[in-house]
């Protein structure tokens, strides 16, 4: 199996890391050499003492970004779990990969305030918390995402599968011998997707 980098972009509280997490689990009970980049693990270890500016921002992003390709390109599954707020940056990061694979993790901010246990929303919007994406810095959409999970209208699993399956029908992991927990129509969803992309 070749390498490839799985890169989760969204607002805060989106679900990115859960998911990342999850998907990690399901690759590894498949023998997948897997690795999880977390965006707060790693502004506590790879981008200690940057801030939260549109140049700091690119920087942590940049520095993801590099990790993945090394170890994607040995072999390895680089899953990336970081808000990385600006398209253009995305765009270099897929740029300098073989196989990159964006999940947008898409959910309204009135659904991410209800789950944000830390109130970092509620003190963005009080004006507490400056360059908080979402609320007084901006958060670009992905144009073109290989997946979109709506983690507002989907379970964890559910998007999980939505996940997994897609990678099975791109062939960058092997597919497995067991029922489909998405519908006919679902899955010809993630097929048509996936086909207006060009990968199949």
């Amino acid at each position: 199996m070749k390498g490839f980098t799985l890169w989760f972009t969204g607002l805060p509280c989106s679900g990115k890391s859960t998911l990342a997490r999850k998907v990690e689990e399901t690759l590894l009970e498949r023998g997948v050499n897997v690795e999880v980049l977390d965006g707060d693990e790693v502004r506590e270890n790879l981008s200690k003492g940057l801030g939260f500016s549109k140049e700091d921002r690119d920087t942590n992003i940049r520095r993801i970004g590099y990790v993945c390709k090394l170890l994607s390109r040995n072999g390895g599954v680089a899953v990336a779990a970081a808000i990385s707020p600006y398209k253009a940056i995305r765009d270099e990061i897929r740029e300098q990969h073989q196989r990159f694979v964006e999940v947008y993790v898409k959910a309204p901010i009135d659904v991410l305030k209800d789950r944000d246990v830390k109130g970092m929303y509620k003190r963005a919007l009080a004006g507490e918390i400056k360059h908080f994406t979402g609320v007084s810095d901006p958060y670009e959409e992905p144009d073109k995402p290989e997946i979109i999970v709506e983690t507002d209208k989907e379970t964890v699993d559910e998007s999980t599968h939505k996940i997994i399956r897609t990678l099975e029908l791109m062939t960058y992991i092997p597919g497995v011998d067991a029922e489909s927990e998405y519908s006919d129509e679902e899955e010809e969803k993630i097929k048509r997707r996936l086909k207006d992309l060009g990968y199949i």
